[in-house]
């Protein structure tokens, strides 16, 4: 079981008041004997920052990489940043963070994209750079205590429309993806305790019809079927138009999702 901290729950606390909260949370857990809960937050940097204030606002990973095109000095800064993130996560009691972004980076422009705006958050365009920086960012999260999640899977990058408002469809074809959008999910997901996030865009080779967060086709027969994949997967928010608005609604979708996996 998990809960997840958005801005509107920390607005005007102090760093020392949202820990008593959560501290509070997880003692009654104990005390019920049951596992830890998992404290989910969105801290990202840059404009997907839902804990600052009161932690303090850091820049986007592609700022990170754009500032350090050495390798080995881009990856101290990666390190250095997920550290400094991950510490003053773990301070509040925060042990999941959804970061970070691993859709590619197209540069696709929507001016009625209001909320989703991939390419303010995307890491890069090269998928090798997105996975390598990736990588990093989510063994140095993890050594704080706080777990990564990769999103938003099957890859935002290529998706003109704004899944909070609209309906959206990725149209590109398996093959293409799995050597482009995919090549971030494939190295993390076999490779390290990362969380994976499943957007709201349908994929249209595979499920024309249903979004990918709650697609058996994707979820059941592609991610744990095909490439064997046990780890936890984690939806986007059923309260974004492409799922709260569609034909399943948020409860049949719901539904859907965990019989899918």
């Amino acid at each position: 079981a998990g809960l997840f901290v958005s801005s509107h729950n920390v607005r005007g606390k102090s760093i020392t008041e949202i820990k008593q909260e959560i501290r509070s949370l997880q003692s009654l857990r104990q005390q019920q004997g049951l596992p830890p809960l998992w404290i989910a937050t969105d801290q990202e940097g840059g404009i997907v920052s839902r804990l600052s204030p009161p932690l303090v606002r850091q820049p986007s990973l592609s700022d990170i990489v754009e500032r350090h095109s050495d390798v080995s000095e881009r990856e101290k800064a990666v390190r250095l940043y997920a550290r400094v993130q991950g510490q003053g996560l773990a301070d509040l009691g925060i042990n999941l963070n959804f970061a970070p972004v691993v859709d590619v980076n197209y540069q696709l422009v929507n001016p009625r994209d209001l909320f989703t705006r991939i390419h303010q958050r995307a890491i890069s365009r090269d998928p090798a750079v997105v996975a390598q920086v990736a990588e990093w960012y989510c063994a140095a999260l993890e050594e704080t205590g706080v777990r990564c999640t990769l999103k938003h899977f099957p890859g935002l990058g290529r998706v003109y429309e704004d899944t909070h408002t609209d309906e959206a469809t990725l149209k590109a074809a398996l093959a293409d993806l799995n050597d482009t959008d995919w090549v971030p999910f494939h190295a993390l997901m076999k490779g390290s305790e990362a969380f994976t996030m499943l957007g709201h865009v349908r994929l249209k080779s595979m499920d024309a019809e249903t979004p990918a967060s709650f697609s058996s086709a994707i979820v059941s027969d592609l991610i744990r079927g095909y490439w064997k994949y046990d780890g936890v997967l984690i939806t986007d928010n059923f309260t974004m138009q492409a799922v709260y608005r569609s034909a399943f609604g948020i409860d049949e979708a719901s539904i859907r999702a965990l019989n899918a996996g």
